[in-house]
């Protein structure tokens, strides 16, 4: 190409960054004739993903501490109260400065020109690698199609972030740089999304592999399955409220307004977000969740059979008796769980127990650890003692009361203190060690309030409640040292302090946690074992095929990506339970009743509801509750907990639930899109800023 003859790899190192890769000056040309270095420089356009961009790094959100975007109505982080920066006043990083929206158009610039760098570095390579005749046809292509991949990446993570952002040509801008060409206004959240749906197919096409588990090294490199997950991604939240006439389908009640799609437009005026609602977006989003569901890749929800003799820090499937009187307990996968653990197979796929190596239900991960991110997640969750954790990600009670009865009821007092719920109360009981407690309530320890009782799986696999039993492998620790219960009382060693290390809720986080996981000292990582991103699973993608469904009114006739067949999409509610039943299978639940999934209203609450269950920590709540516009509602709710204040002697206290007023909540319209950063504004002159953020400083 025209670029290729006059591109130079020159002394660019904080634009580019591609000399960090190679050691001198040189051409495309020479470049793209080199195996080597070709491959350097599709590493390259990878390099980006796993800086600010992650989720759970820091960068992304400009405050240390808030990993997977920590800050909302299911998790809370309280290790930076004070309003402080790093080399910067005006950063803040205490949770309540993020939920009053208290953070400003100079923070986390870096998300954003990191995504160009790497969408140009990609650009690059789709239109030079065909010059090299040291691959063969498949492994150029095969290649082509992962730069396609990462750039269309790029500008998923843009558009879920910032919302509508600027298409680059696609022979590549390097937007770091000063000229005229750059001044290109924002597409719209449709173009953006068609655009990634359109990208992603062609890498599809591009791309050799299903999956790569056969090479070990690559097992991270994008597959034709990872692209096709990724266009639905992008598709359903095309379709969502926000992207899709905001009060479409009487998903809000008259107090939510249009107003931010009203706000946001380009300089001449016209719309970047639609104020009409199109129907047929949400069977768009369906049929590309199919094409996931039905690609070669095979797909499949992680499970594990049942353990029938002792393991360290496993209980016998047995011992857990889950509610054996709904459909699913007498049929064995995938049509029940009677032959498979539910606990284990939900802990397992995220405390590092297994591999991404063959994992049926990763579709794509950024790789593990993310540096130390996700690492230093687990650190921040585990309690002081015994582990040497920092102590201070806590969960809501909105959380807790999220995770259903093992018989699929709620539990008792459920979202009482907003008025909502069925009016029971609370349990005030607490377990014992007699008998007959011991076979009432077998999931949990002695002295545990009955609140935490007889819960299903994934609330043992995610919540670390006071008294929770808590491992860990400290070989310096006595055998007893390495199997306690950890209880969250003031005056304990794991409640109420004066500095910031204990729980804001007095209710723990046990998710993404191995019961070997410990550290000898606060920062030590070496004994936390290895954890991947999930970054997008299958049961993500058949939770949104269900949902998509779920708000149609007519039938449409689709083509599958590849065009060899054509979907019949409708809200058939066999099809719903295609995407339904696996996850409430291996969560080891019950099924909705035929009256939930005639009615779409109450099943999309029931959807929004599992997502929250299944997808907790995992970065997708921050977004859903924005895409949704639900956020003007979920985020001003009160945040409640337990009453940390209270010690042992005063356990009933503190297991009522109270406000935690020192956590306030307020959401705005400029809250639902990220701001842009000054110094972009002002190197794109025809770039507008999200509504509600200044526009220079």
């Amino acid at each position: 190409s025209g670029l290729a003859s006059i591109l130079l790899i020159t002394g660019c190192a904080d634009k580019l960054d591609s000399d960090k890769y190679f050691d001198d000056r040189r051409t495309i040309e020479s470049v793209f004739t080199d195996r080597t270095q070709t491959d350097g420089w599709l590493a390259q356009s990878f390099r980006w993903l796993t800086g600010p961009l992650a989720d759970c790094k820091t960068k992304d959100t400009g405050v240390d501490g808030a990993y997977f975007h920590c800050f909302g109505d299911d998790m809370v982080f309280g290790d930076r109260d004070a309003k402080m920066g790093d080399n910067d006043s005006d950063t803040r990083t205490s949770f309540n400065a993020f939920m009053l929206g208290d953070y400003d158009e100079n923070t986390g610039r870096n998300a954003w020109i990191d995504a160009y760098k790497g969408i140009f570095q990609a650009s690059v390579f789709i239109n030079n690698i065909d010059i090299n005749d040291k691959f063969t046809d498949e492994e150029r292509l095969d290649r082509k199609g992962q730069a396609r991949f990462v750039r269309a990446y790029y500008y998923w993570l843009l558009l879920r972030k910032y919302g509508p952002v600027p298409i680059m040509p696609d022979e590549g801008i390097d937007y770091t740089q000063e000229y005229a060409d750059l001044a290109i206004p924002r597409s719209t959240y449709e173009e953006v999304a068609t655009y990634i749906g359109t990208e992603m197919e062609q890498a599809a096409t591009e791309m050799q592999y299903w999956n790569r588990s056969s090479t070990p090294a690559f097992i991270i490199s994008p597959t034709k399955g990872a692209a096709l997950a990724t266009r639905a991604l992008a598709y359903i939240y095309a379709a969502s409220p926000l992207a899709n006439g905001q009060l479409q389908n009487g998903v809000h009640d008259a107090k939510v307004t249009d107003e931010v799609a009203k706000l946001l437009v380009n300089k001449d005026g016209s719309p970047l977000l639609s104020l009409e609602y199109d129907e047929s977006k949400w069977a768009r989003a369906a049929a590309a969740c199919r094409d996931v569901m039905e690609c070669d890749a095979n797909y499949e929800l992680y499970h594990i059979g049942k353990i029938t003799g002792y393991q360290w820090g496993i209980k016998v499937t047995d011992d857990w008796k889950w509610d054996q009187n709904n459909e699913f307990a007498n049929q064995n996968w995938p049509n029940g769980y009677a032959n498979i653990d539910p606990y284990l197979s939900y802990r397992n796929l995220f405390d590092g127990e297994i591999s991404l190596n063959g994992n049926p239900e990763i579709i794509f991960s950024r790789g593990y650890n993310l540096g130390d991110a996700i690492k230093m997640f687990v650190a921040h969750q585990m309690p002081n003692s015994p582990s040497h954790g920092w102590n201070c990600h806590a969960m809501t009670q909105k959380m807790v009361d999220a995770y259903y009865m093992k018989d699929g009821s709620d539990v008792p007092g459920k979202d009482s203190e907003y008025g909502e719920g069925d009016g029971t109360a609370r349990s005030t009981a607490w377990t014992t060690s007699s008998f007959i407690d011991k076979a009432r309530y077998p999931e949990v320890e002695k002295n545990v309030s009955v609140q935490y009782a007889n819960r299903e799986p994934r609330f043992y696999a995610s919540v670390a409640y006071s008294g929770v039993h808590w491992l860990n492998r400290d070989p310096d620790r006595s055998d007893a040292e390495q199997d306690v219960q950890v209880f969250y009382y003031r005056g304990g060693v794991n409640g109420y302090t004066n500095d910031s290390r204990h729980l804001r809720t007095g209710i723990g986080i046990m998710k993404f946690v191995h019961p070997e996981d410990y550290q000898t000292g606060a920062g030590d990582y070496a004994n936390i074992r290895d954890k991947y991103e999930p970054a997008i699973r299958y049961a993500d993608i058949l939770l949104m095929y269900a949902e998509a469904l779920n708000e149609l009114t007519t039938s449409y006739e689709i083509l599958s990506w590849d065009g060899t067949q054509t979907y019949t999409i409708s809200r058939d509610v066999n099809e719903i339970k295609r995407g339904i039943q696996p996850v409430r299978i291996r969560a080891g639940i019950c099924d909705y009743t035929p009256e939930e999934y005639a009615d779409p209203v109450v099943l999309r609450n029931k959807i929004k509801r599992e997502r929250m269950i299944e997808l907790f920590a995992e970065g997708k709540r921050y977004y859903d509750l924005r895409r949704w516009m639900d956020a003007p509602v979920e985020l001003t709710k009160p945040i409640y907990g337990c009453n940390v204040m209270m010690t042992e002697e005063h356990r009933d206290e503190f297991q009522q639930v109270i406000e935690i007023t020192s956590l306030p909540t307020v959401f705005s319209t400029k809250m639902y899109f990220w701001p842009i950063h000054f110094d972009e504004l002002k190197h794109n002159k025809n770039l507008v800023q999200n509504p509600g953020w200044k526009y220079n400083d």
